[in-house]
């Protein structure tokens, strides 16, 4: 592709501060899980209200957009070699790595419990994003225009194939929940049950990280033309969601409905698109504000936008780190104020009834989430000066 690079070197830190600011709205939505749990879905409209439908509608930029950054952030490091086996070697072994974290301490955090426990390994945004990983280390060998063309049938084809079951494959079914059905089970030993569940299927997470990929080139373009490339990118991606989303023939499985409890949650059935996976209107709606961003964080300064960098430069390690203080943090609350070890991951996976005196507070969540942030970001400053002035090759991969 044609473009005119940037003479800088610098880290382009529009993209570390936008990833920690998603990231940052991801705990929130975790800590809705373990700490203000609700007994129906925040997206059902006939039970929520305003407030826990948009405390999970606006974790919904957290994924897209991480997955798009890490397709982002490939193409800024392999620029950076200038090797493409150097940059497969990187991302093979990477993507390698998050699915053992996947498996292992990500899953073992959730449950605080074995896996003959729950019965299941789950496969969430940490198993995608290392797949994923895993495909662009081939895809990155193809010419960047056949890169796009990929991405792009993947995330606006993918819902054509919605009508497709795991039954039209036969015995080989459970390839086809890997690929496209989200919140499947893929059963592989059935006396005691114990298998797979699938909540990020694939399809078309591996088209946002190649798009992602592609888009890397932009941001090495001069600061005013990358600028008002992003703009009419993000803008067009808003207006494009809101038409197709208008029409609602294709694009989302749940098209918008009128509601009977009246106009606002008319619209919050327009907002209120398909994660799993997402839909071509999900990842419109989350992309085209998600891009918009990368424009101000370029300009913006104060101590706001440097705790978003503090985040943004050690994202796994947030991730990893959060998990474990925002479920042992829980655990301990609910013990000292309910007296019951409540488990959180039971009552979302398995059903069970919630126990005496709980009650979720909205309020508490945003509590949590300031706390946490405040604790992380020392957590992450004193992590990122350490991977900064350390030249371990096991940093590479945390």
């Amino acid at each position: 592709m044609n473009q005119t690079l940037s003479t800088t070197n610098q880290r382009i830190w529009s993209v570390d501060m936008l990833r920690g600011f998603v990231i940052a709205l991801m705990a929130i939505d975790h800590i809705r899980d373990f700490w203000a749990l609700t007994p129906f879905a925040p997206e059902d409209l006939t039970q929520t209200s305003m407030g826990w439908f948009f405390t999970r509608w606006i974790t919904h930029f957290c994924a897209p957009v991480f997955v798009f950054l890490a397709g982002t952030s490939a193409f800024l490091f392999g620029q950076k070699v200038n090797d493409k086996g150097q940059l497969a070697k990187f991302l093979l072994s990477r993507g390698i790595w998050l699915l053992f974290i996947e498996i292992t301490v990500i899953n073992l955090s959730w449950t605080f419990s074995w896996y003959t426990t729950t019965g299941m390994v789950f496969f969430q945004v940490i198993w995608v994003i290392g797949i994923s990983m895993i495909s662009l280390a081939g895809l990155i060998y193809l010419p960047e225009k056949w890169i796009a063309l990929i991405g792009l049938l993947l995330v606006a084809g993918h819902n054509a194939l919605d009508g497709i079951t795991p039954d039209s494959f036969g015995g080989l079914g459970w390839f086809w929940n890997l690929l496209h059905m989200g919140f499947s089970f893929i059963p592989l030993n059935r006396d005691p049950a114990f298998g797979i569940f699938v909540v990020y299927p694939l399809i078309p997470w591996i088209g946002v990280m190649a798009l992602g990929y592609v888009f890397g080139n932009v941001m090495l373009w001069e600061k005013t033309r990358r600028q008002a490339f992003i703009l009419k990118m993000g803008l067009a991606l808003i207006a494009l969601f809101i038409l197709i989303r208008f029409v609602n023939i294709y694009g989302d499985p749940n098209p918008w409905i009128i509601q009977e409890r009246g106009a606002v949650f008319t619209f919050l059935s327009f907002l209120n698109t398909t994660k799993y996976p997402p839909s071509l209107l999900f990842l419109m709606m989350t992309m085209g504000p998600g891009l918009l961003l990368l424009v101000p964080f370029e300009n913006l300064k104060g101590k706001g936008m440097e705790i978003l960098k503090v985040f943004g430069k050690v994202p796994f390690f947030f991730y990893v780190s959060h998990f474990l203080i925002i479920h042992l943090g829980s655990r301990v609350f609910y013990y000292i104020t309910l007296g019951e070890n409540i488990n959180f991951f039971r009552l979302m996976a398995m059903g069970e009834d919630f126990p005496n005196g709980y009650l979720p507070r909205l309020w508490l969540v945003y509590v949590v989430w300031g706390v946490l942030m405040v604790f992380l970001y020392f957590l992450c400053k004193w992590y990122g000066n350490y991977k900064a002035s350390h030249r371990y090759w096991w940093l590479k991969y945390l």
